[in-house]
């Protein structure tokens, strides 16, 4: 825990230091913008092809090809979902939550995109509707969709615990269900598990003691975040064992919903002038 009063002595231009003007660290005005009109024209043209249900402290599978979209949404009542993405073709190409926070901010939403890793780092997929979009930022800091938050895990739930053991932590439902979809062992798949857009979930930092803290989500049944698929997409979903997490999570305690993911196909033509994002254009040849 940090100290609450600092050891150090307020030096005489203490005050001058905090003052310093913030700098934005990636300007993302040069960014190639999301086409949101073609997405907002395919929108209109919807029809569902596959949907997929994660049970109550499970994940669930499925697959959305580029140029698809898909929509997590809330069923029964409010609940918490830790999303991963990857290249359906290419495993190690993977949703990158630090760079897609460090790009679009803290809480994500319209029109803004879950970039890959490196050294792909090119849009997996852009979200075009969030049902959630009125909520913004609360008067403790808190909003929704975070990619802030790792997901939940049995080795912190076993560090914080002492020793506890709890196999149904976010981490361990996407290594089940990833190890499902493609046949490999969970113990090569858990290799491949990464952090998360923590879906529905409204955090923040305290403003005191800078902690990352979780509320009861306002997601009610009816909402749902929407997303089109940039590339073809091996996606998992796990329904969090906190609920909404308005008081905790990793464990069996609190009231869970399934979540449902549906696939929508546009139709044929609804998305002209769309093109499939390349890899990254760097050139590392010259950086080794």
């Amino acid at each position: 825990m940090k100290l609450k009063h600092p050891e150090t002595a307020l030096p005489i231009d203490g005050e001058a230091r905090r003052a310093v003007a913030p700098v934005i660290c990636y300007p993302v005005e040069t960014l190639p913008p999301a086409p949101m009109e073609i997405y907002a024209r395919a929108r209109l043209s919807l029809t569902p092809v596959a949907e997929v249900t994660a049970a109550p402290r499970e994940a669930a599978h499925f697959r959305v090809p580029a140029g698809h979209f898909f929509r997590i949404h809330s069923v029964l009542g409010p609940q918490v979902g830790d999303l991963n993405l990857w290249n359906a073709h290419d495993l190690a190409e993977r949703f990158f939550s630090g760079k897609t926070r460090a790009l679009h901010g803290t809480h994500l939403s319209t029109g803004d995109r879950m970039w890959s890793c490196l050294p792909y780092l090119r849009p997996m997929a852009t979200i075009t509707h969030d049902t959630l979009d009125w909520y913004g930022f609360d008067a403790f800091g808190g909003s929704v969709h975070d990619v802030i938050g790792t997901r939940c895990d049995p080795y912190t739930h076993n560090l914080l615990s002492h020793g506890g053991q709890y196999h149904h932590c976010c981490h361990s439902n996407l290594t089940r269900t990833l190890s499902d979809a493609t046949g490999i062992a969970p113990k090569e798949a858990e290799m491949h598990v990464h952090d998360v857009l923590n879906v529905f979930m409204c955090t923040g930092f305290t403003r005191d003691t800078g902690q990352y803290f979780m509320k009861a989500s306002p997601v009610r049944p009816g909402d749902y975040l929407e997303f089109f698929a940039e590339i073809d997409l091996l996606g998992a979903l796990s329904a969090c064992p906190g609920g909404d997490c308005s008081s905790e999570h990793s464990s069996d305690s609190a009231t869970c919903h399934p979540l449902r993911v549906e696939v929508l196909k546009p139709a044929e033509g609804s998305l002209a002038g769309w093109q499939p994002p390349a890899v990254n254009g760097y050139d590392r040849s010259h950086g080794r």
